[in-house]
Parts: C-alpha cells; structure tokens; sequence
C-alpha cells in the first residue's frame, strides 16, 4: 500500500507540475510572441540592413563593411557621440541629486505630505510634446521665466537654446522636469530603511549629518544605483525632445545621437547608415553601463540577512 501511495502521489505531482508548466507557457506566450515581432525580429534586421545600403525606394544593396568605415570617419558623428555624452552626463547627475533630495522632503512626516508627492509626480505623466512647449517658452532667452527671474536680481540670462555654450544645460534642465518616477523609487526606499538604525546612530551621538551620511546614503546606494543606470541609459537614447525643442541647434551643438540616426532614417532615408548608427549607441550603451558596474563595487552596499 504504501509503495502504490507513493507511485499515486508521484504521478499526481508529475501531472500537476506539467499543468502548471502549460499554463506558464500560455501566459507567458503573448510576450514571447510581442518579444519576437517587435524586439529580436527589429535587431535581427538591424544587423542585416547596417551591411547594406537602402533608401526606401529600391531594393537593397550590399555594401559589406562601407557604413561602418563612413560612420568612423563621420565628424558628425563623433560630435553627436560628444554632445550624448554630455547630456547624458548633466541629466543624471542633476537628476539623482535633485530627486533625491526631494524624496528626502517628501518623506518627511508634514501636513498634506500626499499632496506634494501628487504634485512632484504629475509632470512625469504629462505628454512630451506638451513639456517641450513649456519648456520653449520658460527657456525662452527675451520673456523666458528664468531669465525674467535672473534679470530680477540684476543678472543677464544666458541664451539657453539659442545659444551653442548654453543649449545642453538648458535641455539637462529640462530633463529632471519629469522625474516623478525616480522620486516615487527613492521614496519606496526610504521608507524600507529600518528605524532601528538611525535610532542606534542617535544613541551613539550621530548628528543628522552623521545620520543622513553613514545611515542613509548606504542604505540607499543600491537604489541610487539603479536609477543612475536607468537614467543613463535613458538619457543617451534621449531624441524626442530635443527633436521638438532644437532639432539639433544652434550648429549641431544639441544633435545628440538618437537624433542623428532619426535625421539619417526619417530625413536622408539613409536606413542602412541609421542601423550602422543604431548598433553604435547599442555599444555606448553597454560601454557605460559596464563602466558604471565596475565602479558600483566601491560605494554601493548591499544588505544581506
């Protein structure tokens, strides 16, 4: 009896483990078949397209290594490479650290605490074209908000986007404009911070700055990790905007290099050279997120139970 009750059970886990495998496909299925159409079928013909060269209006031709050899030596693109770099750099550093300051307000214990969190997130759900015209008028260098401001005090505002030096800071500005995201992470890690330790802290005579440098920064190093990552990552495939704000100027001094393959495919249609392009900031990707792992070694920390 028992040999058959455990030959029964083994069977009954058996069909019970193939249901549920079943099931995991048939639930798993559609996003395997988006996966397929939308993401692996577009890099597969990416590849392909970036040894060829195609307008659109006739069939393509193979050109072999030609638009990797024209991309090297494209000044264009290597001032578009400078000009991502750049952005991406003055996004996530003035974005990690304005968020997470105010995350740190926002996690303060005040009256209508729920109100100003709503108010910080809903510029993230507002539609781009809407924040890029906002941001025209407000980075506007004669009736421009902050230069209205700037010129309150005494000080001349710069030229902001008509103006080669000051376009970028004035696009990185823009840019933490819709960090609502970034906050809504930092709060949830904030709040996951464990009170035992700042009350430890406390006890061993830690002033708030002791406190906010040894208890909170650790602590949160790996979800300042995380939204330094994402944000690069973000911010070097940036286009849309800038597409709507400069479209590049003044004198290539904004042409980042998601809108330089979008100018190459949709404007030159250039599809061979914008997939060269495109495997090109597929590689900035990777580069700067491995350089970003390999420094994350020396100040993120990690918690282990």
């Amino acid at each position: 009896m028992t040999a058959v009750s455990a030959g029964g059970s083994r069977r009954a886990s058996t069909t019970l483990a193939r249901r549920e495998a079943r099931r995991f496909h048939l639930f798993v299925s559609p996003w395997l078949v988006g996966f397929i159409l939308f993401s692996a079928g577009p890099i597969v013909a990416a590849v392909v397209l970036s040894f060829m060269k195609w307008n659109l209006l006739q069939p393509p031709q193979w050109v072999g290594l030609a638009n990797y050899e024209r991309m090297l030596s494209d000044p264009e693109f290597w001032e578009s490479i400078e000009n991502t770099v750049q952005y991406g750099l003055g996004a996530v550093t003035l974005g990690v650290t304005f968020t997470f300051l105010l995350a740190l307000l926002l996690n303060q214990p005040l009256r209508f605490q729920g109100l100003f969190r709503t108010v910080m997130y809903l510029p993230s759900v507002v539609s781009g074209l809407a924040t890029a015209l906002l941001w025209l008028n407000i980075l506007h260098p004669d009736y421009g908000l902050i230069n209205k401001m700037l010129a309150s005090v005494g000080i001349e505002g710069p030229g902001w986007l008509a103006s080669q030096e000051w376009a970028i800071p004035g696009l990185v500005l823009m840019s933490v404009w819709g960090a609502g995201n970034t906050i809504v992470i930092y709060l949830a890690g904030l709040q996951g911070i464990p009170k035992t330790l700042y009350e430890a802290a406390e006890i061993d005579g830690a002033g708030w700055w002791r406190r906010f440098w040894s208890v909170t920064v650790p602590m949160m190093s790996p979800v300042i990790f995380f939204n330094v990552v994402t944000g690069f990552i973000a911010a070097l495939q940036s286009y849309v905007l800038i597409l709507v704000m400069t479209e590049g100027g003044p004198g290539n001094a904004t042409m980042v290099l998601g809108l330089y393959i979008y100018r190459h495919a949709f404007v030159y249609f250039d599809m061979g050279y914008a997939a060269t392009l495109s495997w090109a900031m597929f590689l900035l990707v990777i580069v700067v997120t491995a350089i970003q792992f390999s420094l994350a070694r020396r100040w993120v920390h990690y918690e282990f139970k």
